[in-house]
């Protein structure tokens, strides 16, 4: 049997609409511990951007899927979630396209992120602005 031209051999990823949340809990326990295991280049910029997070939103829950810590409130669902790599850190803000102005990259849907190389670059305004800004839009129910 002849693949499609443009089909892929790997499976395909599910939207997020239909992934299952995660589970949320008042505890930052599970975020403290997936911190310790980010890689100690990335650390700084994790550490920094967790605390930011905690100091402007008041009253979060927390919870760790997928290896990714997500940040919420009850009545909003899931607003931030951070994506570790190589040598970046994603902010993802699940409401982010109704941010004025909003995060630069991604276009599905409504979420959208920063891409952050180093910790100057987490310390930027426009950083606290949208964290800021999350609290107040509806994130991923």
């Amino acid at each position: 049997m002849k693949r499609k031209k443009g089909s892929s051999k790997g499976k395909a990823l599910k939207p997020l609409s239909s992934k299952k949340p995660p589970e949320p809990t008042n505890s930052h326990a599970a975020v403290d511990d997936w911190m310790r295991r980010v890689k100690p280049d990335l650390q700084p910029i994790v550490a920094h951007l967790d605390a930011l997070i905690r100091a402007t939103i008041p009253n979060l829950q927390y919870a760790v899927k997928w290896k990714r810590p997500y940040y919420g409130l009850p009545q909003r669902g899931w607003l931030i979630e951070l994506a570790v790599y190589d040598v970046s850190v994603n902010l993802v803000f699940f409401g982010g396209a109704e941010f004025d102005p909003p995060p630069p990259l991604g276009s599905v849907g409504r979420s959208r992120y920063v891409k952050l190389c180093t910790l100057e670059e987490a310390q930027q305004a426009s950083v606290r602005n949208w964290i800021a800004q999350a609290a107040h839009v509806d994130g991923w129910k």
